[in-house]
């Protein structure tokens, strides 16, 4: 079994503990695919632009989860703000411009020899051509050796610091890190097949936790569900699916007593002073608060579909 993450320059590999079997290799991104493809991996991290320029539509080729929020940016073409294109803003504009025939194409640098043509073959600009390139693709159309970029950004601060723009239509696609997998190897092997399953839903209740921060607190009461009447009163203590609330036990002249409830909730970290103070307002005290790691709810929907995209 064999994972692989993307961003790393060495090949190196690493058993993880907390999963069984799996061993995880650092490659280059378009190797992860390459080798996805070759069946010399299982499942990957990449970029969903490396899947599409070099996956190419091969069906072996399946997206797990499609939005591990990070690593965010667009494929996109730019051109300069300057000169012939001063005024153009959408790429029908940029199409319809009389400078562009067979003799003299609308010239084009990018990394992306795939995606690039497909994109604006499927836009309908006749005359274009392209040249490959790396790294440094801002640069060309001062240079005088394109007439736009296709690549990807970010910020879009590159772009501006050399003069150039997107445009209107322009976006190629969207892209931020995936779990891609070889459907041969789910397929045919039950063991990469249940670590999918495992990887998958870490990754989805690690994210469902993002942002997300239990609160404890104490409450007098005469019972419980009056301290639950009390918070749910204020609209941003309901937790997911709504406060867990427990007696607190004390010894009071030689007998067990209750006369706190401890609630726990699950709140938002860009809500927890708001909500803090609604606690306090309702006789909420000793407030404790950390950091969640996992949510696990019910079995995540992106295992049904994939499940039904292998057809099992």
């Amino acid at each position: 079994m064999v994972f692989t993450e993307m961003f790393a320059s060495q090949n190196l590999d690493k058993k993880v503990e907390e999963l069984s079997n799996l061993e995880v290799w650092f490659q280059r991104p378009k190797d992860i695919v390459r080798k996805l493809w070759s069946g010399d991996l299982d499942i990957g991290i990449v970029g969903f632009d490396t899947v599409s320029e070099y996956g190419q539509g091969n069906e072996d080729l399946i997206v797990v989860h499609d939005a591990l929020e990070y690593g965010a940016c667009r494929l996109s073409l730019a051109i300069p703000k300057y000169g012939i294109f001063e005024s153009i803003n959408s790429l029908h504009e940029l199409a319809e411009m009389p400078q562009w025939t067979k003799e003299r194409p609308l010239r084009i640098v990018t990394g992306f020899s795939h995606l690039g043509p497909k994109f604006l073959k499927e836009k309908g600009l006749e005359h274009v051509s392209f040249s490959t390139a790396d790294g440094a693709l801002e640069a060309a159309p001062a240079m005088g050796i394109a007439d736009a970029i296709i690549d990807l950004v970010s910020s879009g601060m590159t772009l501006r610091e050399n003069d150039l723009k997107e445009i209107e239509g322009g976006v190629v696609l969207e892209s931020q890190a995936v779990l891609v997998a070889s459907r041969r190897s789910l397929n045919t092997r039950q063991d990469v097949l249940e670590i999918t399953h495992e990887i998958l839903e870490r990754l989805e209740a690690h994210l469902r936790a993002t942002g997300q921060v239990t609160v404890v607190a104490n409450m007098r009461g005469k019972s419980a569900e009056e301290v639950a009447e009390r918070i749910l009163s204020q609209t941003s203590l309901s937790g997911l699916q709504g406060p867990t609330i427990s007696p607190v036990y004390c010894k009071r002249d030689g007998k067990i007593v209750v006369d706190y409830y401890a609630l726990v909730i699950c709140v938002p970290q860009k809500a927890l002073y708001k909500s803090v103070k609604q606690l306090r307002s309702i006789g909420g005290s000793g407030v404790l608060v950390s950091d969640l790691t996992y949510i696990f709810e019910e079995e995540t929907p992106r295992w049904r579909k994939l499940l039904s995209q292998l057809g099992l």
